[in-house]
């Protein structure tokens, strides 16, 4: 199958996917953030529909409209120290209903279901391009940061006493996370982009080790996750977001029978 020329595209933009969500569901998972994630991908709704209706590149519009969103999330932090929760229900109904207002105008010259629900037809060439150059940025970044976020991680108070700039990191780590879920858009959908950054770190936690042996098997998860949901998209003839996120709910289940037989 790999013949096909959307089936090699998509393959690519998979792994780009395997490799950025998982590294970036890390610091989210442990920092209790993971819902952050389905509200900033439900917020790449409204940036796709903005970039279908005014002919822009939609992922780069996603990317500029849900980093926008995050870095809000950020801001509205500071006011809503004990209610986290009720700042995502604000940013996710805003971008939700941006998103179905422009998308339900007949506006947009394009079917907007292969971004709600992923498609392995869709990815081009120019959105690899897109791909590659938002995972190099964002790997480069997280290795640049990546002390500072594991302690961010862990004590962010005790991080900012040890004058780390909390602040600006978790406004840069609010871009990254942006980025991630523009990447993931075309194979994913919106819709489940969420599940390929939560749960394979939430397999790999399964197994108690450390930091980085969790993140490297978060990202392994992460790829036959992926992977395997492509392949049985490919044979159903159906969405890969839909059988990817079946696909890493069992690969959890079977982990955690597995662990719980030992």
């Amino acid at each position: 199958m790999f013949h096909y020329e959307f089936m090699q595209n998509a393959f690519i933009a998979a792994i780009f996917i395997s490799i950025l969500c998982p590294l970036v569901g890390v610091f989210l998972v442990l920092k209790r953030y993971s819902m952050m994630g389905d509200t900033l991908a439900h917020s790449s709704f409204a940036g796709v529909a903005i970039g279908l209706v005014t002919g822009f590149n939609p992922i780069l519009c996603a990317f500029i409209f849900t980093s926008c969103c995050a870095i809000l999330i950020e801001i509205l932090r500071n006011y809503y120290k004990k209610q986290a929760d009720l700042i995502l229900v604000i940013i996710l109904t805003l971008s939700v209903g941006i998103g179905i207002s422009l998308s339900s105008s007949g506006k947009t010259n394009t079917n907007i279901n292969s971004f709600l629900f992923g498609s392995i037809l869709t990815v081009t060439k120019q959105d690899l391009f897109t791909m590659l150059i938002l995972s190099i940025i964002s790997i480069i970044t997280l290795y640049k940061l990546y002390n500072k976020l594991i302690y961010i991680t862990f004590d962010e108070e005790g991080a900012s006493i040890n004058n780390i700039h909390v602040t600006k990191i978790n406004y840069i780590f609010a871009l990254l996370v942006g980025a991630t879920i523009s990447v993931s858009i075309r194979v994913m959908g919106i819709l489940v982009i969420s599940s390929m950054i939560a749960l394979p770190v939430a397999t790999a936690l399964q197994y108690h080790s450390g930091f980085k042996k969790t993140m490297i098997l978060s990202i392994i998860f992460g790829f036959i996750d992926i992977i395997s949901g492509l392949f049985l998209s490919y044979i159903m003839n159906c969405a890969p977001g839909g059988t990817i996120a079946l696909v890493s709910v069992l690969v959890l289940v079977i982990v955690l029978v597995v662990k719980g037989k030992r």
